[in-house]
């Protein structure tokens, strides 16, 4: 199990350095990092699947008050975290990945 589910976000977090962004990338398969910016495409059967993933996404997102822009299509979802006021990534990106995987995985 990841390290990450087991966390939560915080309010106070620094930008992530390469070495953290490096484990925690092996901490969620199948994400990737691409110019400051951590996202993964999901791909479902159908709309209703996909927005059963949208309302997933946001239940995870106001639980952790952490949350991603979403690219949404009939049958697939582009989720995209970046973390603003640090201006790239965070320890918090990661959290909201691992627990969406997470859920994912049930």
């Amino acid at each position: 199990m990841s390290s990450l589910i087991t966390q939560h976000c915080t309010a106070k977090v620094d930008k992530a350095d390469a070495a953290a962004i490096a484990a925690w990338l092996q901490e969620i398969p199948g994400w990737a990092v691409d110019a400051d910016v951590l996202s993964r495409r999901f791909d479902f059967r159908n709309y209703y699947e996909t927005i059963a993933f949208v309302n997933l996404v946001a239940w995870v997102a106001n639980r952790e008050d952490h949350h991603p822009d979403l690219e949404v299509g009939y049958n697939r979802c582009r989720v995209s975290y970046s973390t603003h006021f640090v201006g790239g990534l965070s320890k918090n990106d990661f959290i909201c990945a691992a627990h969406i995987a997470a859920a994912l995985a049930t």
